[in-house]
């Protein structure tokens, strides 16, 4: 019997739209109810679809005090993990893994009808938040067991769904689910890769810096220091590191004009119009090359920032501190089998060969190759639409993944 073919064919691309919308109406913003309340409903889909499932609660204070914790940026009260395992003998062949967790809405105004969870379709294309990064991915990874179940389909070797939470600040989802001990020979993340396979992430890392300034009346601000003032040689330094760490990247990162940044995302300063302000505060994230210890990225910026050349500086050095996620980076190894099976299924079901490339972002990918499974990227979704406004998803991505990931369930797992 053609097992590839009957998986295909037991593929329903309307039911699978459908379910990303019933996903992307979920508003399950890192670390708020309905991230937990999605887990749940994720559960009871498999659970019905008659895999093994694990659902449990995450023990909050033994992780955050456990070797290798990742961190975490959003407040949290709560957490669960998923893990849902098929029929097969041994280890799993093959993980699938998705995050339900989703980042804030932003600007309501910008997104149509105010209603950034309201899972508009038209004929091509899906909006709302999370509809890329990544409900689209945890949509096809549902599908695909779907369409085994209804294709009468026994796996000879388990195929696991982990559904993690916690990914966009940290990846503390992924990090319980190691600690768990659910293990496999092999991940996708169904992150939005284009089309592409993407096989190694940069790092991350999140910064605070205090910069001191010295208070005065704003009639006679020439009595006090500006600390806006004293940023600006800390923003000029900052992007000469910046361009420095990115003069010679990795291969990998070919056509990439910026594979590791560093940004500041927020600047806060003074508590008085008229008062010179003596304290600004900005948080950013400092790009963490492939291969390189966290720890050795954090020195870099540490260094340069201790060195700057300026009279107040020298006197009143900057502050600088580590909150939030840390996202080391992460690769698949070189000459994997993952890679070329992953992309004969994508080619047969495509009739395209897919580029290879790395991502300038920090994902669970590291976690995952840091316990020692292969792992890599290929999820339907451009991420230039994560995190944005109109967020949002090609319908024929989804259909294209969702069939792909079918072939290489079938291929690696084999049938019974």
């Amino acid at each position: 019997m053609d097992w590839e073919a009957r998986v295909l064919d037991a593929i329903d691309e309307a039911a699978t739209v459908r379910l990303l919308a019933d996903l992307v109406r979920v508003p399950s913003v890192t670390g708020g109810d309905a991230e937990s309340d999605l887990q749940d409903r994720c559960a009871r889909q498999l659970a019905e679809l008659d895999l093994d499932v694990d659902l449990w609660k995450l023990d909050l204070p033994a992780l955050r005090a456990h070797d290798g914790y990742p961190g975490t940026e959003a407040p949290r009260e709560e957490g669960y993990g998923l893990v849902a395992t098929t029929e097969g003998e041994g280890e799993p062949a093959l993980i699938l893994q998705g995050h339900v967790d989703v980042v804030p809405t932003g600007d309501l105004a910008k997104w149509e009808g105010n209603d950034p969870f309201g899972a508009r379709a038209t004929a091509t294309t899906l909006y709302g938040r999370g509809a890329c990064d990544m409900k689209a991915g945890l949509a096809a990874n549902l599908a695909v067991v779907t369409a085994l179940r209804r294709a009468g389909v026994r796996l000879a070797r388990p195929l696991a769904l982990h559904c993690v939470i916690s990914e966009e600040d940290g990846g503390l989802g992924a990090f319980a689910t190691m600690v768990r001990g659910h293990r496999g020979e092999a991940a996708v993340i169904t992150e939005p890769t284009g089309g592409q396979l993407i096989t190694a992430n940069a790092g991350s890392l999140t910064f605070r810096l205090e910069v001191a300034g010295r208070a005065a009346h704003g009639a006679t601000r020439y009595e006090g220091v500006n600390a806006i003032e004293a940023f600006y040689p800390v923003l000029r330094a900052i992007r000469e590191l910046e361009a420095e760490r990115n003069r010679d990247p990795h291969p990998l990162f070919a056509g990439n004009v910026l594979p590791y940044p560093i940004e500041v995302g927020t600047v806060r300063a003074g508590d008085w119009a008229s008062s010179v302000p003596d304290l600004l505060v900005a948080e950013g994230r400092l790009g963490v090359r492939l291969g390189e210890d966290p720890d050795d990225a954090a020195a870099a910026l540490e260094t340069v920032l201790a060195g700057i050349d300026d009279p107040w500086l020298r006197d009143n050095p900057v502050t600088v501190t580590w909150p939030g996620g840390r996202f080391a980076s992460g690769r698949l190894p070189e000459g994997h089998p993952l890679l070329g099976e992953t992309a004969d299924a994508i080619e047969a079901v495509t009739g395209t060969r897919p580029a290879t490339t790395a991502a300038p972002y920090g994902s669970d990918l590291r976690i995952y190759a840091g316990a020692g499974i292969p792992t890599l990227h290929y999820g339907p979704g451009d991420v230039r639409f994560a995190h944005a406004p109109r967020e949002q998803v090609e319908l024929r991505e989804l259909r294209d993944v969702t069939r792909a990931l079918a072939l290489l369930v079938v291929r690696r797992c084999g049938v019974r």
